[in-house]
């Protein structure tokens, strides 16, 4: 019961600094099966033992790659982001845009204007006018979250 209140503990704690692999059971390498040490839950395992693999056993790409759950491509993006950043390059990054890149300094003024001249327009109207003014297709929502981040800073 120990055993299992551990490995329950590890899951979560894997999942929650994102570091958990998805797709465990695509790990065949012997290692991960018969030695307890090796977690192919833990993706920075897998991803490290793998690439130690390649460069210090001299195993071919493609078959380390196969036996580790990830492709050819996907081992050479690990490489190449250990050797620029180290055991952090593996941590896996959230992917999509970083910010609100539709909505420029120059579009949320024209919105805060929109607002300022009209009052309370609902962000489908203003969804409405950008795509009308600047030919930008933005989500109602993405609108009201931008609005209120302006808010929060004290600009409206």
């Amino acid at each position: 019961m120990a055993t299992r209140v551990l490995a329950d503990a590890k899951v979560e704690a894997l999942r929650e600094s994102g570091t958990l692999n998805g797709r465990a059971e695509t790990v065949r390498d012997p290692l991960f099966a018969q030695e307890p040490f090796f977690d192919p839950r833990d993706l920075l395992q897998v991803k490290y033992e793998m690439l130690r693999r390649v460069s210090e056993e001299g195993a071919p790409v493609m078959e380390a790659a196969a036996a580790f759950g990830f492709s050819r491509v996907a081992l050479y993006q690990a490489r190449r982001r250990f050797e620029a950043e180290g055991l952090a390059g593996l941590v896996p990054r959230p992917r999509g845009p970083k910010r609100a890149h539709k909505l420029s300094a120059e579009v949320m003024a024209f919105v805060t204007g929109v607002l300022a001249e009209e009052g309370a327009v609902g962000a489908r109207v203003l969804a409405g006018r950008l795509r009308e003014r600047f030919g930008l297709p933005v989500h109602p929502r993405s609108i009201e979250r931008a609005l209120g981040r302006e808010e929060k800073k004290g600009r409206r």
